[in-house]
């Protein structure tokens, strides 16, 4: 596939490509931008980057994000004594002097692509695309740490993702085909509902929404851990709960874990008629959490066993594939998986 760089294609940059949709910090582009060069920005490997990265992104992709990309590539091209292209040039000039690509604040959100890339192999997955590869637009905060907590896209989550897609015999032909996303707080349920239809999945409660040929209705609920009553719980009867990085504040842990064994206690619906795994007569829970704090991971793991519920620890039995092979802000190593559920 010719892209007007010099013969360097597409596919030879796709993790380049795939790092600067999910913006990834600038150094990890680079790194990838001199790989692909053979160790240095080449001339080839720049128009690759206008063509495929920056002429697609401009208008779109956070100003204040492409802005310090730009003068960190325009650095390290000029430190080898490398020619620019002119594109850079003008591209940086008109940020430089305009109120776009001011610095991130708390509250700022913008709209990231996550690549999944299958490896070779997982041709057999139910969830393996014939591309082999799977994007995600994702509605976020860029500042996990200020404020906007529940809009961020945290190492878990992906850890979910990733677990998911290798494993979909554990999540297809349940019970119940509705998935129920929840959050108590309301900024983030109506980012939820803008990711939904950005993923072209189907609201159950929005009217408006045109009907898929194979609709997957998800509905988002507004479900405070504090308030959150044992009738409104025990009638979501879900078969799977999935918790990302919610072990974090010692307050919540009590309601966390009473919400949690309201559901773990409760039935399942009524196992699929083609569904032959025969099920569980009750919900698991699988929980991934980074433990940032010994202490507080100890104490969730007391209240649990009060609870009457087992914990147990899946980090190196049930262990995800790498479909994010491009992302080096992403650790998995530093992530844990449990396992939750009745005794």
């Amino acid at each position: 596939m010719a892209d007007g760089g010099g013969g360097l294609s597409p596919s030879s940059g796709l993790h380049l490509v795939s790092a600067f949709l999910a913006m990834e910090p600038s150094d990890t582009l680079l790194s990838y931008a001199r790989f692909c060069g053979g160790g240095s920005i080449t001339e080839s490997v720049q128009r690759f980057i206008w063509n495929h990265c920056v002429r697609e992104a401009v208008g779109k992709c956070h100003a204040s994000y492409l802005k310090n990309f730009l003068k960190k590539l325009i650095r390290e091209i000029e430190s080898n004594h490398d020619v620019v292209l002119d594109e850079f040039y003008k591209l940086l000039t008109d940020y430089l002097t305009s109120k776009e690509g001011n610095s991130i604040n708390g509250n700022a959100r913008a709209l990231k692509y996550i690549s999944f890339l299958f490896p070779e192999g997982c041709c057999h997955l139910q969830s393996c695309p014939m591309t082999r590869k799977l994007v995600v637009p994702l509605h976020c905060s860029l500042n996990m740490l200020e404020g906007d907590t529940g809009c961020s896209i945290w190492p878990s989550s992906l850890f979910l993702s990733e677990l998911i897609l290798s494993y979909p015999q554990l999540f297809s032909k349940k019970s119940c085909f509705e998935v129920i996303l929840s959050d108590g707080d309301l900024s983030t349920l109506a980012n939820m509902k803008l990711n939904l239809k950005l993923n072209n999945l189907t609201l159950d409660n929005d009217q408006e929404s045109e009907p898929l040929e194979s609709p997957s209705p998800v509905k988002c609920m507004f479900l405070p851990w504090e308030s959150a009553s044992e009738t409104e719980l025990l009638a979501l009867k879900p078969d799977i709960i999935l918790g990302a990085d919610i072990i974090y504040d010692p307050s919540c842990l009590p309601d966390l874990v009473r919400v949690l064994s309201t559901l773990l206690h409760g039935e399942k619906l009524p196992p699929l008629c083609n569904d032959r795994s025969g099920g569980r007569e009750h919900p698991v829970a699988y929980i991934a959490s980074v433990i940032r704090n010994v202490n507080t991971f100890n104490q969730f793991v007391g209240l649990v066993e009060k609870a009457n519920l087992v914990i147990e620890d899946l980090t190196q039995s049930l262990q995800p594939s790498n479909f994010l092979p491009f992302m080096q802000s992403y650790d998995r190593s530093s992530i844990q998986l449990f396992l939750l559920s009745v005794k």
